[in-house]
């Protein structure tokens, strides 16, 4: 296998392909580049309701938005599981950090004593998946977008409501790293 499907690529290759991919979707089929909205697309797909929210075509407003979410899929599964070599580069202050909240097993992409089935079956675990799902479907829905709807399509696209909500994004994220993070572990 080559060295270059093996290896993680450097921010400097990868940061500008996905940013490209703006462009290219606008250029090619004046496609918007974002995943939240494939949510809605499902629902509106296999759950019947009377909501005029979910009453639209979507197989033509979102039919290309699900492809390119099986894609992406698909692709995280062959790069995670297919071609990934080694372990997550975490460097020795954030090992440090995580292991002083009692998060030991950091060998994955993710912890293990945060997100595996035995800890999901607790309640900080029930408090993490529903109240974290909660917040991020609603800040998606009040944002009119997800982190990659904005930080990547509504930035390059100068809008600033993108900016608000990147900003906001990255606001919550620090909250969530260094206040709620070390109260639930």
């Amino acid at each position: 296998m080559p060295a270059f499907l093996t290896h993680p690529w450097p921010w400097y290759v990868g940061g500008p392909l996905i940013g490209l991919m703006v462009p290219a979707l606008l250029l090619l089929g004046n496609k918007s580049f974002g995943v939240s909205s494939n949510l809605r697309h499902l629902c509106a797909a296999y759950l019947p309701t009377k909501s005029a929210f979910f009453r639209y075509d979507w197989k033509t407003a979102g039919g290309w938005n699900l492809a390119f979410l099986v894609g992406t899929l698909l692709g995280g599964v062959v790069g995670g599981r297919v071609l990934a070599v080694g372990t997550v580069a975490i460097s020795e202050r954030t090992r440090n950090a995580l292991t002083a909240l009692g998060l030991h097993d950091l060998s994955g992409l993710v912890p293990r004593e945060a997100l595996s089935w035995a800890a999901l079956a607790t309640p900080r675990g029930i408090v993490m998946i529903v109240v974290g799902g909660f917040l991020v479907g609603f800040g998606t829905a009040y944002a009119g977008g997800c982190t990659s709807g904005h930080a990547i399509a509504g930035l390059a696209d100068l809008q600033k409501a993108s900016l608000v909500a990147v900003l906001g994004f990255f606001a919550g994220g620090l909250i969530g790293t260094f206040v709620v993070l070390p109260l639930l572990f």
